[in-house]
């Protein structure tokens, strides 16, 4: 059954990727463009693993990595490159070492990115940001026999993101230059015990290669399409989710992971002023049946003495996990993607787990002009992590004018 849950979350992993890289061919309307990356980076210590309590008996604080990237933007001049400070959105592949084979093993990440310019310095020279998002697999997880040091990763399969700026220096008609930093970092988003995660930051170089520019056009747009006048308007974003989680419960000593994995489900339905092109706010309504919530320990005792898990620990009724909370939410808007931060409170609730300020980091990936994919997670009083919510969602009374055709059809 674990192997049939593990095949079915990377091929869903996948299917996301492939469809993002689905939609990508040439066009005259995009600049298509390829791209490698080095980054060197320095590992936080953020556990015992990573400081020393490893078979090489010695801190874990270098890591590095190479990236191959593909990515497309619109062509200079156009409404969406005007409002979108350049924007290119992409997929890429990177290969990490952390510089311990054994146990850690060499994950190698694939992933969504997009970027887009910050402010221009010169002509050539600007100052970017950019972000990823993915998975990364072929990681050596914890295992109490094979494995015990571990304690950083419980997963072979697990969440990569990443975030970054950047100077992009335009060398000639075709290559690009890129300095900068991004810090990395990798968890399984609660679904597998241990969950440590891996966080880096690094300093990164790398050359691209534009295949179809015009530098003139690039340098100085001759043509500037007019921007159409924004709507300001409310829409409503509808959004249905799910997902399974492991749980720590509280015992005598510390904490143990309760038996087995939990599922979550629930809806967000957000009203959103939007105020222009780029960003959007308001609140969302938040109800979630989380099957972790408010789990106790019966007698752990009886659990040292060899009875099963079952019977140390039990599960409440139904309305202690069930939750309806409400959340202030703020999006970033771009081609392609959206990405939302949100921070609420529940306000009727079964209590104990539930009683709690929640935070919220979501992606969305737009289908069509109405319908989205998200990706978020779900943190409990800003530290500790609660679940995933991979759903889809659809947005009611869109009014915004189309600047982009998309991913490239």
């Amino acid at each position: 059954m674990g192997s049939r849950m593990r095949a079915g979350r990377e091929m869903l992993l996948l299917m996301i990727i492939l469809f993002l890289s689905g939609h990508i061919c040439a066009q005259d309307s995009y600049i298509h463009r390829l791209g490698i990356e080095g980054r060197p980076g320095y590992i936080f210590p953020t556990s015992s693993f990573l400081r020393g309590e490893n078979d090489m008996r010695k801190r874990l604080g270098s890591a590095c990595s190479a990236h191959l990237k593909y990515s497309f933007q619109q062509q200079p001049g156009t409404a969406a490159d005007r409002v979108y400070g350049s924007s290119y959105q992409g997929i890429g592949v990177g290969y990490f070492d952390f510089g311990n084979r054994r146990e850690m093993g060499t994950p190698v990440a694939l992933y969504a990115f997009q970027g887009a310019r910050i402010a221009g310095i010169t002509p050539r020279l600007s100052l970017n940001y950019e972000w990823g998002f993915g998975a990364s697999f072929g990681w050596k997880p914890y295992d109490y026999l094979s494995n015990p040091n571990n304690t950083v990763m419980g997963s072979k399969v697990n969440a990569y993101l990443s975030a970054g700026i950047h100077l992009n220096w335009i060398l000639s008609p075709r290559f690009d230059l890129n300095i900068g930093a991004t810090a990395v970092h990798f968890s399984n988003g609660n679904t597998r015990y241990p969950n440590t995660g891996l966080n880096t930051i690094d300093f990164k170089i790398g050359v691209a290669y534009n295949f179809n520019r015009d530098i003139d056009k690039t340098l100085q747009p001759l043509q500037q399409i007019p921007v159409p006048a924004f709507p300001r308007h409310v829409s409503y974003d509808l959004m249905l989710f799910g997902s399974w989680r492991r749980k720590a419960v509280d015992v005598p000593g510390g904490q143990v992971p309760a038996p087995g994995k939990y599922g979550v489900a629930g809806f967000c339905f957000a009203p959103m002023y939007n105020f222009g092109y780029k960003f959007r706010a308001g609140v969302s309504l938040d109800g979630v049946y989380d099957a972790s919530a408010n789990i106790y320990t019966k007698d752990y005792a009886t659990q040292l003495d060899g009875a099963s898990e079952e019977e140390a620990f039990g599960t409440p009724p139904l309305r202690k996990q069930l939750s309806l909370g409400v959340s202030a939410r703020g999006e970033w808007v771009m081609p392609c993607f959206t990405i939302g931060i949100g921070f609420g409170a529940n306000i009727l609730h079964g209590g104990g787990d539930l009683q709690s300020f929640y935070q919220i980091l979501a992606l969305k990936i737009d289908m069509t002009r109405d319908t989205f994919l998200h990706v978020g997670y779900n943190l409990k009083d800003f530290h500790e992590p609660n679940y995933l919510m991979l759903g889809i969602g659809y947005r009611f009374n869109n009014r915004r004018p189309r600047l982009h055709i998309g991913f490239p059809l």
